[in-house]
């Protein structure tokens, strides 16, 4: 059994890919890719829980408002195999936030790329404040 998956922030972090604040152009292209598999039917998604890219051990915000984790492949396993306890698991299937979200991997993806070979100053500013982050750990 690996680590277990702790609850989503309360709002997605202010990097996440998956808010429709932030800027284009953040993440690695191999980042964005991943996005659009969570749209696929149950039996096609990843089987690996989207955690935060924060790695304080939560499963990411942001992906958990996107998608519906009841028809969630990664959550389901997760479940089965030890990784989210009852708790956890509810708190999951019932996250809300106020936070604007794409409605799919897919579109935040697509907004991700957008500027990935020139990002604006506002990505540059989010990028260096995670590398800022990276450093001190």
């Amino acid at each position: 059994m690996t680590e277990p998956i702790n609850s989503p922030a309360p709002h997605p972090c202010g990097s996440c890919p998956y808010r429709q604040d932030v800027p284009s152009g953040v993440w690695d292209e191999s980042e964005y890719d991943k996005l659009p598999e969570y749209d696929e039917p149950t039996g096609n998604q990843p089987v690996g829980v989207f955690m935060c890219h924060q790695a304080d051990g939560r499963a990411c915000a942001g992906w958990v408002g996107c998608h519906d984790m009841e028809e969630n492949l990664a959550i389901r396993i997760a479940v089965s195999v030890g990784n989210l306890d009852d708790e956890t698991y509810e708190a999951i299937v019932d996250y809300e936030t106020s936070t604007p979200l794409w409605d799919s991997g897919s579109e935040a993806a697509s907004h991700g790329v957008e500027n990935l070979f020139d990002p604006d100053q506002d990505a540059q500013r989010v990028m260096a404040k995670l590398r800022s982050k990276r450093e001190r750990t």
